[in-house]
Parts: C-alpha cells; sequence; structure tokens
C-alpha cells in the first residue's frame, strides 16, 4: 500500500491488525513538528453500493463522536482528523506514549491492590463521562488501557462503534444493522455477547480487567458457578482485601440489575473502601424491662452504635474504644447478634454484628430484583435444580450450617444473598451496603464454628433453628454465642432464607 495517505500522513510502521483493518504509527507531515499520530484503517465487511453509502454515514456520525470525547478529557485520545480513501475508511488520533496493561503486566507481573485501585479511581470518572453521553464503549480490557509515561494516568482507547459501522449489513426486512458484536470473550459480559449492552456492561469489562491485573488469569481460565455463572477468582490472589473483592464482585455479577448503577456508584464503592467506614447512625434498642443480665450476652446487630455509649458499633472506623457493657438488649427483628468479649483490666469489647438478608445481591434502587442470577450460588453445598418438595428439600439445620461454610470459605457474596432484602437495605444495619458486610466478616471475624443445630419448628413456609456458636476474631479473641434464627423457604430457588436471628 502507498507510503503517504492522504498526501499528508507518512506511515512509519504498522502496529496491528485484524478483521476490521490495520493500525499505522505515521508522521504528520503538513504539521510542523511532524507530529506523531496513529492511523487506524477500517474496512466495510460488505461491497456494496447501499451498504457503503450507510457506512460513510455512520462513519461521519462515529467520527464526531471521537472528536467531541477527545476533545472533553486527555484520557481519550483526541482526534486529530478522519478521511475516505478507497473505498476505506481512516481515523487520525493521538499517539499516547506509554504502556498498555497488558504490557505492564508482562514486565513487572501481578499488581498491587493498590496500583489497581488507582487505575481504576482515574478511569471511572471517564467512563462516567462517556456514558452520560449515552455512549458505552464495549471494549474495555488490558490491550485498550494505555498507562500514560508522563503522567501514569490511563488513558482509554480504541471505542467499538466505529468498529461496529464496518459489520453494516442489511437484515431480511431491508433494513441496516449491524453483522458483528463487538466486544472481547471473557471481557465482555452474557448482554454484551447477545448485541444488548448496557452502561454497566462497561463496569463488567474493567472488572475483569482488574482481575487479570491482581492474579494473571485471564477470563477463560477462571471458574465459573456451573448454574449460575458466576466468576470465582479472589483464591488466585491472597493480597485483596474483602472491601476491594467485594466492589469488584459487584462489578463483574452476572445481571447487570445486580452491578453499580452506574460508574460514579462503583467510584464512591472503592473511595469508601479507601478511606475505611464512616462512622454509622447510632441504634436507638426498644424499651427493655429492668431484668438481669442473662449469662450470655447478646447485642442488637446494628453496624450502627448501640444506645448504650460504651458499646462499639459493629462497622464503625477501626480504631475501636473499649468500654465495660452494661445493658445490653436483645430481640431486635431484623437484627442478628453480637457476642461481648470482656478481658484485660480496662474490660475491652468488641462486638460482632451481622444482619441477615436476602438471596439476592446488592441491586440498582428501584429495579426488581431478578428471579435466578449469580447471585444465586452456594459454593460449599450446590442446591438442588428441581424445586424439592417439603419431605425432601434441604433441612433448615443444613442451611445455616452452609451459610456459615460460605462466611468461613470468604464467599460472602454468596452469604450475603442468603439474607431478606429487608436486613439488606436497612442502612441502620448496612450503611453501606454489602461493603459494611464483608468489612466486618472478611476484615474482623476470622472463622465461625457452628457446634450445635437444632431444629425447634417448621412448617412448608417457615421453620426455627436453635444453633450454638464460636466466633474467632482476628485480634484473637473467641466468644460463644447462641442464636435461634427464623427461616423462610424461597421457592423460587428452592432454598432456605433467613429472615432474623436473635
Amino acid at each position: 500500500m502507498q507510503t503517504l495517505l492522504n498526501n499528508r500522513y507518512q506511515v512509519i510502521q504498522t502496529l496491528g491488525g485484524g478483521g476490521f483493518g490495520e493500525t499505522f504509527l505515521a508522521e504528520d507531515t503538513q504539521m510542523p513538528s511532524k507530529r506523531r499520530c496513529v492511523i487506524k484503517l477500517l474496512k466495510p465487511i460488505q461491497n456494496n453500493p447501499q451498504i457503503y453509502q450507510l457506512v460513510r454515514e455512520r462513519f461521519q456520525r462515529e467520527a464526531a463522536i471521537l472528536e467531541d470525547l477527545g476533545g472533553a478529557t486527555d484520557q481519550i485520545p483526541s482526534l486529530y482528523a478522519y478521511f475516505q480513501s478507497e473505498g476505506q475508511f481512516y481515523v487520525v488520533q493521538e499517539l499516547i506514549e506509554g504502556q498498555t496493561l497488558t504490557a505492564k503486566f508482562q514486565q513487572q507481573g501481578l499488581l498491587s491492590e493498590s496500583s489497581v485501585k488507582e487505575i481504576l479511581v482515574n478511569l471511572l470518572p471517564v467512563l462516567e463521562y462517556i456514558h452520560s453521553k449515552r455512549i458505552i464503549h464495549r471494549d474495555i480490557k488490558p490491550d485498550n488501557i494505555i498507562l500514560r509515561a508522563r503522567d501514569n494516568k490511563p488513558v482509554l482507547i480504541d471505542f467499538g462503534a466505529v468498529r461496529e459501522t464496518m459489520g453494516t449489513v442489511l437484515n431480511s426486512q431491508g433494513n441496516p444493522t449491524s453483522s458483528i458484536v463487538i466486544g472481547t470473550p471473557g471481557y465482555m459480559p452474557s448482554e454484551q455477547a447477545m448485541g444488548r449492552p448496557v452502561f454497566s456492561s462497561d463496569l463488567y469489562s474493567l472488572g475483569m480487567t482488574a482481575i487479570y491485573l491482581l492474579t494473571g488469569k485471564q477470563p477463560q481460565e477462571l471458574e465459573t458457578d456451573p448454574r449460575t455463572g458466576e466468576i470465582i477468582w479472589s483464591h488466585h490472589t491472597l493480597s485483596v482485601s474483602p472491601t476491594f473483592a467485594g466492589v469488584i464482585d459487584k462489578a463483574i455479577a452476572y445481571h447487570p440489575r445486580d452491578r453499580f448503577a452506574t460508574a460514579r456508584e462503583m467510584l464512591q464503592a472503592l473511595q469508601i473502601g479507601a478511606n475505611t467506614f464512616p462512622p454509622t447512625v447510632p441504634y436507638v434498642p426498644p424499651t427493655v424491662a429492668n431484668t438481669p443480665a442473662p449469662t450470655q450476652y447478646t447485642i442488637p446487630v446494628s453496624p450502627g452504635a448501640s444506645h448504650q455509649p460504651n458499646t462499639i458499633p459493629v462497622n464503625s472506623p477501626p480504631s475501636y474504644q473499649p468500654g465495660n457493657p452494661s445493658n445490653p438488649s436483645n430481640g431486635q427483628r431484623g437484627v442478628f447478634i453480637a457476642s461481648l468479649i470482656a478481658g484485660g483490666l480496662i474490660g475491652a469489647a468488641i462486638i460482632i454484628a451481622f444482619a441477615l438478608h436476602n438471596n439476592k445481591q446488592p441491586q440498582i434502587a428501584g429495579e426488581s430484583t431478578p428471579a435466578a442470577t449469580e447471585s444465586n450460588i452456594i459454593r460449599n453445598q450446590p442446591q438442588e435444580t428441581a424445586t424439592p418438595t417439603t419431605s425432601d428439600r434441604p433441612s433448615p439445620e443444613a442451611a445455616i450450617q452452609n451459610y456459615y461454610a460460605n462466611i468461613n470459605q470468604g464467599q460472602f457474596q454468596t452469604s450475603w444473598n442468603l439474607l431478606t432484602p429487608s436486613l439488606q437495605n436497612n442502612r441502620k444495619l448496612h450503611p453501606n451496603g454489602y461493603l459494611s458486610y464483608i468489612d466486618w466478616w472478611g476484615g474482623r471475624v476470622q472463622s465461625v464454628d457452628v457446634t450445635q443445630v437444632s431444629l425447634v419448628q417448621a412448617n412448608a413456609e417457615t421453620a426455627t433453628v436453635d444453633a450454638s456458636l464460636r466466633y474467632y476474631l482476628k485480634n484473637g479473641k473467641v466468644t460463644p454465642a447462641s442464636v435461634r434464627f427464623s427461616l423462610l423457604w424461597d421457592a423460587q430457588n428452592s432454598r432456605w432464607v433467613v429472615s432474623d436471628a436473635q
């Protein structure tokens, strides 16, 4: 091919190629500086005059969008020019000097949590802007994010819309449509693979990119739950905090409804995790009769502070203040247990708090929850696929054992899915939703032993179970607890979920 394109751009070398065309490094001979640039040659997949006219119109529209985006943020390459020559289409863009995330990983290996978080925090405002323009990138992956050499900022390249334009064809009704799906297998979610991308599809791709940087595993190398498609990845890295892992888990949820609603929402979740959780809303317990304190203390499980000033809130910042418990209260519906540990001359107290909710992940406010999504999984004891009868359904006792087995294995998303919606959405219990939950269970509790489980009553819809537990905290403390669970039968997903615990 000619080495001087459009009588202006001198091709220096070919950077890559594929089914849609080729990419070149070139110099602009009409600029005094001989400015270097990237030129993308795009080829329509059909040599048809009618299709060519449609492609040309769409190409002009998409080029105008690229110009608008690149002019608004320096983390999207600027569009210098676009032109057509010999039936082919060219885009001339700013050259971003730096490394792709793929190249950076190949050079230095696994990235730390702080490095990956910094990349996400810098990219999410760019995605927020793109989405505000009603544009979905559709091909976010390590190859399409460049860490710019001069400031180490991530730059998002290679939008999918222009390539989709090249795939324009006429369907059986004679209407223009695209014959191709834009995206990279493994990095794009199922709805995008079906040609129906949404804004959270980009967040999914960004989450999968983060997993690659943290684990070195390509999406195809990761296990998935065979029933739900949930990606199992966190065991491939030991250096990721539960809070950060929870953000990634939500970003890559199978169903869009279970992901972050917006890039801003994901950014806020990361920033909350980075700064620890803010003080929670105080919880005022119901009036309790003046009776002698029981031998085994039970404290309302609110991540918010208790009414008593010397009770420590579950999700307050890490620096706990010691104090001696005085009037622990019990029995608040929708609230789990917190066991009191007293020790040392100053009687240090730590609250173990826990709230139980439904079988769905945190969901976008105002949207209904799907019947069966990625969130409906239990890794320890797979559920029956067929709806069991009352006689062969899982026992309530096994449901409690299974719940704590998930916690002990670090499968916090799975255990969260077994909590009822009213408790998940109770901001006194979980001021930051799922992030508050994993901050406690993943950050402060080492493990839980279920020493005894006994059935109190059960019918087709409800059950009551008593359990004796022993909590092992990461600070070395061990405390017993006795809990009465109220369970509801979730017929749609063939399992028991916890509605209350006292």
